[in-house]
């Protein structure tokens, strides 16, 4: 089993304000939740992030960070008012620093209920190759 602290590096940052796509947003932004499980073949990434489908989640691979970007759609119901809440509301942002262990080109994501899965493929052992020579 490898080190998963040489693998990826979680990148925490606390609430602030939003910035997706250029744009500033006047709402706070959240550290979902997260566990990360490993097995031989895969590192697997779930994040908490309630309220967020697949259509208002993106996630970006730039260099060797891979950031999670979520943002909810809260319903209001109708002719109701707020008496009290718990749960704040705001997008949900993470970044991870991945390692060359893993196999970029492969990585699958799937949101469902308000949970993100990433499945983050571990690149194989770099094979030996012959390499022909050819005259000129």
């Amino acid at each position: 089993m490898l080190d998963n602290t040489k693998i990826m590096a979680a990148q925490k940052k606390e609430a602030v304000p939003s910035q997706k796509s250029g744009q500033k947003r006047e709402q706070r932004v959240y550290l979902p939740r997260t566990d990360i499980y490993e097995d031989d073949e895969a590192i697997f990434v779930v994040a908490d992030i309630p309220g967020a489908d697949e259509k208002s989640t993106e996630i970006t691979l730039e260099k060797n960070v891979l950031s999670i970007h979520a943002s909810p759609v809260y319903e209001i119901p109708e002719k109701l008012s707020l008496v009290y809440a718990e749960y704040g509301v705001g997008d949900y942002q993470r970044s991870f620093t991945l390692s060359d262990q893993i196999d970029r080109e492969n990585i699958q994501a799937s949101v469902k209920n308000g949970v993100l899965s990433l499945r983050l493929p571990k690149a194989g052992p770099v094979k030996a190759q012959k390499i022909t020579v050819k005259s000129e």
